[in-house]
């Protein structure tokens, strides 16, 4: 970030302590940003006041509206689609009586063109601010503090204006205690994806007559947007740039949507809303996609209309492979971006950045594995970058950067990627933190990752520690059920026929059934005795009963083999009416046995040498492939980037322990004294 951007954020972050009493500081956006983007318009459109009005002037009353505002945009120039038909200005405004700046405000606000007055109007709800300041005396003094910075592109370029939009947001959310990532991401790693997306594809966008469309479901501000098409324009500046995005956030919505406006962009091309239970671009593919969504945000409020399109769509919808668990949708986003991807020679490419938990969380089965086997399975995914901690303004946990297509080359077709970029030699250290950002990516280690991802590097040389190359199966595993036999020895005791007497089936028997069964076990079944076969003790107790003469049904009996039984490895294994072992619930265990290898090699190497008894059970079958066990699929980092670290000598550690016990003593005695 440039000297002059913090020295705007700071003027402007000022501006807002002028609030401080009348507003709350979780307010205090709602009232800066609007107005940073009104400035930022005017300081765009004054130079072209006089020609918009002349314009406006000589034009029928009874003209088509888009006709209409077509030859006012065309005459503010610049390729900008806006216009304003007040008589006023920042700079006239300045020049009114002071007391009539609420009425000319609105004026000037309200006669935008439509598509900037909805911004102000429905998303900013800055009409509402605008009579909250002028009751509290506020608003000339605000608006002659933004008269006094200079927003115009000439002064603050687009991207300059994106990282003071960071600045600033983070700054409320921190006051506020908002989330401040749900609404931008540092722009290094956006360079980072989008470096990614495009190494391999200099050739492609090169030359005349080329056109990209590029997504961003999650879109914030629009940084991501700004900065794919001001990389893509770099490496060909006749390329066609169409920018695509929806985001759910009002004020951030109403900022990129401004940013679309201001740089020439269709703005309809930006929608407001929620993107999974309302898709605005739902009949629409793009080249490129990149996102950052949410981490962690659970989608419980509207789960309904996710849920009904995963059943009503299936496979031909957006959610078909599977919805991971209620507290984290981020893959519910990645799955909205493949169904986007194009099926034609180009293709689409994909970068996203998560956290760590669509990479392992969930077992075979559930939603999370199922999405996994999806995109591995149709071989999508291409690389996995895992980033360095504290990058972001709101969070220091460790994030990733998925890249995925579906025009692979020939190199990767059936391989993934997995580059370890988390370690010293990819950040530097901010000389101060924003917030819990406290590390950045040096340009230099952008393109080494770049360099690392396009070449492929599998464990060579230098980056053997930070790249490797996998089979995509090589992620997938099959959970194969182990059972061990039952084992049961049975004995009248105290301690079991307490536990009888508490059995709900026993319970309910009256009064004096109860004791005539107690009756019966203790009189006809010897105490001393210990059964160590079931069948034997089952014979015993019908003739203790039948002794007794004493009836009960299959739920009681069942109650009583239960309380009198106690676990015995020296007992005879319980089997069925076929003769087959019963499995012990209780011994059961669940193997991960490697996708590529046959289970039954597995079991016999890993499993029967140290539990001969053990079986599979075969009916636990997966129900995709209805092979034996559920596959699975994990992606785990720290297996494959797992680095020894010796412990330290214990000669090292009670001396360490010495001096502090010394330390210790030395601070209580200083409390004694």
């Amino acid at each position: 970030m440039s000297a002059d951007i913090k020295s705007h954020g700071s003027f402007v972050w000022s501006i807002a302590e002028l609030l401080r009493g009348d507003f709350k500081q979780s307010e205090y956006g709602k009232v800066i940003l609007p107005f940073v983007v009104l400035r930022r318009l005017d300081c765009i459109l004054e130079e072209t006041k006089h020609a918009v009005l002349d314009m406006a002037k000589s034009l029928p009353d009874d003209m088509d509206d888009d006709a209409r505002d077509t030859l006012l945009s065309g005459a503010v120039g610049q390729d900008i689609r806006l216009y304003n038909l007040s008589r006023f200005t920042f700079a006239s405004l300045k020049g009114q009586d002071a007391k009539d700046i609420h009425k000319n405000l609105l004026d000037y606000i309200t006669k935008f063109s439509g598509n900037v007055r909805d911004i102000f109007l429905d998303k900013f709800l800055f009409t509402d601010q605008l009579k909250r300041l002028n009751d509290a005396g506020l608003l000339y003094q605000v608006f002659d503090k933004f008269t006094q910075i200079d927003l115009h592109p000439d002064a603050i370029s687009n991207l300059e204006m994106g990282y003071l939009f960071e600045d600033l947001i983070r700054r409320f959310s921190e006051i506020s205690n908002e989330t401040a990532g749900e609404h931008y991401t540092p722009r290094e790693v956006i360079r980072l994806i989008v470096s990614l997306l495009l190494v391999n594809d200099k050739d492609a966008l090169t030359g005349s007559g080329v056109i990209r469309q590029v997504y961003d479901p999650a879109a914030g501000t629009g940084g991501m947007l700004a900065i794919a098409e001001m990389e893509m324009k770099a490496l060909n500046e006749r390329i066609r740039v169409e920018l695509f995005g929806q985001e759910l956030n009002p004020e951030s919505f109403a900022i990129c949507k401004s940013d679309m406006l201001v740089t020439g962009h269709n703005p309809e091309n930006i929608a407001f809303g929620n993107t999974l239970t309302q898709d605005a671009h739902a009949n629409r593919c793009f080249h490129y996609m990149l996102s950052n969504p949410p981490y962690g945000v659970d989608w419980k409020k509207y789960a309904d209309p996710i849920k009904d399109e995963a059943a009503e769509d299936g496979m031909s919808g957006r959610f078909g492979a599977g919805l991971p668990r209620i507290s984290d949708g981020q893959l519910l986003f990645l799955q909205h971006m493949i169904s986007k991807m194009r099926n034609d020679e180009q293709g689409s490419r994909i970068g996203i950045v998560m956290n760590g938990s669509p990479l392992f969380t969930g077992g075979a089965g559930s939603g999370e594995s199922e999405i996994r086997r999806w995109m591995l399975e149709n071989d999508w995914i291409e690389a996995i970058i895992a980033l360095p901690t504290d990058l972001f303004y709101n969070t220091g946990i460790q994030t990733y950067v998925w890249l995925l297509t579906n025009r692979k080359e020939s190199a990767r077709r059936g391989k993934v990627q997995l580059i370890d970029a988390s370690g010293e030699r990819f950040w530097k250290s901010m000389r101060k933190s924003l917030g819990s950002k406290r590390r950045e990516i040096p340009e230099e280690a952008t393109e080494e990752i770049a360099r690392i991802y396009a070449e492929m590097l599998n464990g060579d040389s230098d980056w053997s520690d930070v790249s490797k190359i996998f089979d995509t199966t090589d992620f997938g595993y099959r959970e194969i059920r182990v059972e061990r036999p039952l084992k049961l020895a049975f004995a009248v005791t105290s301690e079991a026929l307490e536990t009888l007497r508490d059995a709900k089936p026993f319970l309910k028997l009256d009064d004096d059934t109860q004791a005539r069964v107690i009756g019966a076990l203790q009189d006809h079944l010897p105490d001393d005795e210990r059964w160590t076969c079931r069948d034997d003790f089952d014979i015993a107790l019908t003739a203790a009963l039948r002794e007794a003469r004493v009836k009960i049904g299959a739920p009681v009996r069942k109650a009583i083999l239960s309380a009198l039984s106690e676990r015995d490895e020296d007992a005879e294994i319980c089997t069925d009416k076929k003769g087959n072992p019963e499995p012990d619930t209780d011994l059961r265990d669940h193997e991960l046995v490697p996708l590529v290898e046959d289970w039954q090699n597995y079991v016999a190497r890993e499993v029967l040498p140290f539990v001969p008894d053990a079986w599979v059970d075969e009916s636990h079958t997966d129900a995709q492939d209805g092979g034996v066990g559920r596959v699975g699929y994990e992606i785990n980092f720290n297996r494959y980037f797992y680095k020894y670290v010796p412990p330290r000598p214990l000669e090292e550690i009670d001396a360490e322990l010495k001096s502090l016990e010394a330390e210790i003593a030395g601070l209580l005695q200083e409390v004694v004294d």
